[in-house]
């Protein structure tokens, strides 16, 4: 009894999860945040498995309503609807008819709003055949995005990232030390766990050996290649992977970052990895450092639309409506960035976005504002040379290692800045630099 009660816990708190993104428009981070929302009072492991539901719910919504479709008259309330999704999710995950059913029924009972349709609940859920296989294409993004990305990729390319971020990605890490989880080590140096559990009891967390970090992500922190010694600033840093990177290559690196909630969890990852950082709460626009730098890494905030294969409810919150004050600030913040380099000084600009606009085109139009700047191409360790774009940018895709698990979209771009540099100085603000995106 009390491990059906556990379960149950779990997936009532999914649904509370499902109804903070889809009724309240609130992302999984601010869920996972909010200590009065659906997960108060849930334990730990109700916690995760609650989580971990809910994204699979998103993940699967498109082909789990066509499976429900012809079992309905009409579409049942929200509420409704998302018990009959969780419980078809669970069946195509594997779990066991009786007890996903009675659970459903049971967790309508339970709600006010609900409680009505009970027997629809599970009349409709006997007539899923078994094992609730979902046929037809992988969940669609909405056509905001999807219209782009099929301009800039083709209509393969998208179905194939599409059909990725239709999975549940696997975790990789960043090694630091002896102490690491059994894995696959990937080709450019991350380690790649199918199946981790709670990451905190893994071998060598305690000790620091490791930090969590997509491996994209990975990569832009080598694109710098910082030696030690260097003076090296990262913007918009938290929660921090990258200056985990930077540190443990040697360098004496300033993280600066606007959220000071995401700058403690830094804090934190600084402890146990026993690496240290200088830690400025600030906006990069208004910010003025006490001197200049060897190099800086700016991951300027975007639509975070190469991460929805972790954060599948991103597109389905937004419209593309931010886009336009999302890329004037980009652009703002790349200046910045170069007006804190030494003469000669390096730069590597990165945003965890698919769509060229955050990515190509920003590259493009700084080098028109700034013809000082020389682009260095990428050489890095396992990468693709097809990755490479012509003005020598580095464009990755989720589908990409697609037999392996993909990848985070990103893109990321190394320029050093000739000799004659301007010392930072006033420039356009922002209200909102580095808004809490909870980027790799």
């Amino acid at each position: 009894m009390a491990e059906a009660n556990a379960g149950l816990a779990a997936r009532a708190a999914t649904l509370g999860i499902l109804s903070a993104i889809m009724e309240d428009g609130q992302t999984m981070a601010v869920v996972l945040a909010n200590k009065n929302g659906p997960l108060k009072g849930v334990g730990p492991q109700d916690r995760a498995r609650a989580q971990r539901l809910a994204l699979q719910v998103i993940r699967l919504l498109e082909p789990v309503d066509r499976l429900l479709e012809p079992h309905l008259r009409k579409a049942p309330p929200l509420a409704v609807m998302n018990i009959l999704r969780l419980a078809v999710t669970e069946l195509h995950d594997g779990a066991a008819a009786h007890g996903v059913v009675n659970a459903a029924v049971e967790l309508a009972r339970q709600g006010k709003r609900t409680t009505h349709m009970a027997g629809l609940i599970n009349a409709v859920l006997r007539k899923v055949p078994e094992g609730a296989p979902l046929a037809g294409p992988a969940q669609r993004l909405p056509r905001w995005l999807r219209q782009p990305l099929v301009h800039a990729y083709g209509r393969d390319v998208v179905a194939a990232i599409e059909t990725i971020q239709a999975k549940a990605p696997p975790l990789d890490i960043t090694p630091r030390g002896q102490t690491l989880p059994e894995g696959s080590v990937l080709p450019t140096g991350s380690i790649r766990l199918a199946e981790p559990g709670q990451v905190s009891s893994l071998p060598g967390y305690a000790s620091g050996d490791w930090w969590v970090q997509d491996a994209a992500a990975a990569l832009a922190a080598p694109l710098l290649a910082v030696k030690p010694g260097e003076k090296v600033l990262d913007l918009c840093a938290a929660p921090g992977g990258k200056t985990l990177q930077l540190a443990a290559a040697g360098a004496h690196v300033t993280a600066l970052d606007m959220s000071a909630p995401r700058m403690e969890k830094l804090r934190e990852n600084l402890t146990r990895t026993r690496l240290q950082a200088k830690l400025v709460v600030s906006d990069a626009l208004h910010w003025q450092p006490d001197h200049l730098f060897d190099a800086v890494l700016l991951d300027a905030p975007c639509s975070a639309t190469g991460t929805i294969r972790r954060h599948p409810e991103l597109p389905f919150l937004k419209d593309g409506s931010e886009l336009a004050e999302l890329t004037a600030l980009q652009a703002a913040l790349f200046d910045r960035a170069l007006m804190f380099l030494k003469p000669g000084g390096r730069l590597v600009f990165c945003t965890c976005s698919l769509l060229p606009d955050e990515g190509e085109a920003q590259l493009e139009a700084a080098l028109l504002r700034h013809p000082d700047l020389q682009v260095e191409r990428p050489v890095l360790a396992g990468i693709d040379p097809a990755w490479i774009t012509p003005a020598g940018g580095l464009r990755l895709r989720p589908d990409y290692w697609a037999d392996l698990g993909g990848m985070d979209g990103f893109f990321m771009v190394k320029v050093s800045r000739g000799y004659g540099a301007v010392r930072a100085g006033t420039h356009p603000t922002s209200e909102a630099c580095c808004p809490p995106v909870d980027t790799p």
